[in-house]
This record gives structure tokens, C-alpha cells and sequence, in this order.
């Protein structure tokens, strides 16, 4: 059976300072990125063990132990690979085809930037707050997750979200996520947001 694996960070755990602490992207891949991992494969085994005896009850009871790990792992996979040092391009505003359609959905890039902080802040508990391509309008969309809820279920195609389980800020901005998602937006690699914008349909 396929196991699932970390993927390999594009950058250092310091890469990401002052916006993203060193101590906080070794919890987060290491703890609570690796642990998604590790649980996906369980649940995954226990599921074909259980399929392989037709244990039907089982089967469904280990399904949202699935949803949540592997969305865990698909989550933090795209989060890994969509933020880039200050110094490597982070933060530097879209160009080309993605650029026009934040215009065309949200009127400008700093209306997206203000209507993605409402979203991100807004979710009660944890979640995620994904910028995404609607299938069905074709359109650019802005969704609250729960959880680790993939964004996927809801019918978009996620092209960079904001983790706002407290585990991604806590220990450096404490209760103010504000502050943290404003600081977010300055690491974002939106050179690789474009890339996902512009394969959305392969």
C-alpha cells in the first residue's frame, strides 16, 4: 500500500522571520504536519485491513479520521509550497493572468488582500481560509475551512490558504491573529499561486 510522506520544505525553518518564527515552522512540520502523516497511513491501513474482511462499520467509522488527516497533509502540502522568504519574491503582488483575474473577481489586489483578512479572522475555532478557482463559475473565491476540511469537497480548486489553527501563530502573536495574517500576506509566493491558477484545469 502507497504511503504518504512529508514533502521536503522548499526553504530553512529561519527562512521565513520575522513573519514566521524558526521555532514555529519546526512544531508545525514537524509535530503537527508529521503527525497528519502518520495518522493518514494508520487510518489508511486499518481501512483496507477492514475492507479486506468486508467490515463495512468499520470502514465507514474510519472515514473521518481520513477526511481530517488527509486533509491535514494535503493542506499543509500547498501551504508549504505557496509562501516564499521576503528575499526570495514573497510578497511581491501577481502578475499576468492571475493578477487580471483578482481584478476581475475582486475589483484590485488590495480588495482581495481586505475581503481574505475578513475571511481569515472571521472563522470561529480553527480553520482555514483559502483563496481558490470555483469549477462551477469559474470564477476566483474566497472560503472558510473547518478544521482541516480540503477545500476540494466544496467544489474549488485551492490555490493558497491561510492556516488559522493557533498552532500556526500562537506562540509568536499569542490571541491576535490579525496580526499574523497581515504579516501572512507578506511571504506569500504568488509566483506559485500562479503557477496552480494557471494548471487548474490539467
Amino acid at each position: 500500500m502507497h504511503s504518504y510522506q512529508l514533502p521536503e520544505l522548499p526553504y530553512d525553518f529561519s527562512a521565513l522571520e520575522p513573519m514566521i518564527s524558526c521555532k514555529i515552522m519546526q512544531l508545525h512540520y514537524y509535530k503537527h504536519h508529521q503527525g497528519y502523516v502518520t495518522n493518514l497511513n494508520k487510518a489508511l491501513e486499518q481501512y483496507q485491513a477492514a475492507e479486506q474482511k468486508k467490515q463495512l462499520d468499520h470502514m465507514i467509522a474510519l472515514q473521518s479520521n481520513i477526511k481530517f488527516n488527509g486533509g491535514g497533509h494535503i493542506n499543509h502540502s500547498i501551504l508549504w509550497e505557496t509562501l516564499a522568504p521576503v528575499s526570495k519574491g514573497g510578497g511581491e503582488p501577481p502578475r499576468s493572468d492571475l493578477a487580471k483575474a483578482i481584478e476581475r473577481d475582486f475589483g484590485s489586489f488590495d480588495q482581495l488582500i481586505k475581503k481574505w483578512t475578513q475571511v481569515a479572522t472571521g472563522i470561529q475555532g480553527s480553520g482555514w481560509a483559502w483563496l481558490g478557482y470555483d469549477k462551477f463559475t469559474e470564477r476566483l473565491s474566497l472560503s472558510p475551512c473547518a478544521n482541516q476540511d480540503p477545500l476540494m469537497i466544496q467544489g474549488s480548486i485551492p490555490l493558497c490558504g491561510i492556516d488559522v489553527w493557533e498552532h500556526a501563530y500562537y506562540l509568536q502573536y499569542e490571541n491576535v491573529r490579525l496580526d499574523y495574517v497581515n504579516n501572512f500576506f507578506k511571504i506569500i509566493n504568488w509566483a506559485a499561486v500562479e503557477k496552480k491558477y494557471l494548471h487548474r484545469n490539467n
